[in-house]
């Protein structure tokens, strides 16, 4: 399994440091490189990327309009990653659902760091997975698409579900965090849900919406990392953010 990568980037000398960088993880695969926007937006049509990697230093007004134009054309946007000696394009590269944002020279610790939350983020396998529940000896097995969250009862879990019936397993919420495919994240103490289902992410109220029936989960500090990653990258296939 490869996710696939293009790099976006005038200067040889960067060029070559980050393909470097990213040898060291065998995943990961470039496709094609590209000198300016235009090129870029054609090798994306043409390879269609799991990420993109943007040096800005090189005309960044120029980029972030070739990332408003790829809207027309695609449904899903590419992971966005921009690149710059320095934070004067950062603010844009937000407003613009960039995934991250990388400060030349390059960090071995920052790349490490941002590679890891975009493989928990986007597993490669999105097949449907079928987990086994088990009341003494009773043997419930379900589709993981079919939870929309767990919720902890002491130290057993409830198993909410799409149709709305509850099932419960005797074991702890930890337990199905360590064994649950990686669209399921945690995000408070109680909780973990199914971020196939998130309608909403309210930071001032601290709760998470689902699409479904309009559930309301709460999310703590301690778990606000994971709130952030997950808003990174469903914004990454929205239109546009509007203030």
């Amino acid at each position: 399994m490869e996710y696939t990568y293009i790099i976006i980037d005038s200067e040889a000398t960067s060029n070559l440091q980050l393909q470097h960088h990213l040898e060291e993880y065998g995943e990961f695969s470039c496709t094609a490189l590209a000198q300016n926007s235009a090129d870029g937006l054609n090798s994306i049509l043409k390879f269609n990327p799991n990420i993109v990697f943007i040096n800005l230093n090189d005309k960044a007004s120029e980029y972030f309009h070739m990332v408003l134009e790829l809207h027309q054309y695609v449904k899903e946007l590419p992971i966005l990653i921009g690149i710059s000696r320095g934070k004067q394009y950062a603010y844009e590269a937000i407003k613009n659902n960039f995934f991250d944002y990388w400060l030349m020279p390059y960090s071995e610790f920052d790349i490490r760091k941002s590679l890891l939350k975009l493989k928990k983020l986007m597993p490669k396998e999105q097949v449907s997975q079928t987990i086994c529940l088990k009341s003494y000896k009773d043997y419930r097995y379900v589709d993981t698409d079919e939870i929309l969250y767990l919720k902890a009862d002491n130290n057993a879990t409830d198993f909410i579900l799409k149709d709305g019936s509850v099932i419960s397993a005797f074991k702890t919420l930890k337990t199905f965090e360590e064994t649950l495919p990686k669209n399921f994240i945690r995000i408070h103490q109680s909780y973990i849900l199914n971020t196939k289902y998130v309608s909403r992410i309210n930071y001032g109220k601290s709760i998470c919406s689902l699409k479904q029936d309009n559930h309301q989960l709460p999310f703590s500090k301690s778990y606000k990392e994971n709130i952030d990653d997950l808003k990174k990258f469903l914004s990454k296939s929205t239109i546009r953010t509007l203030n």
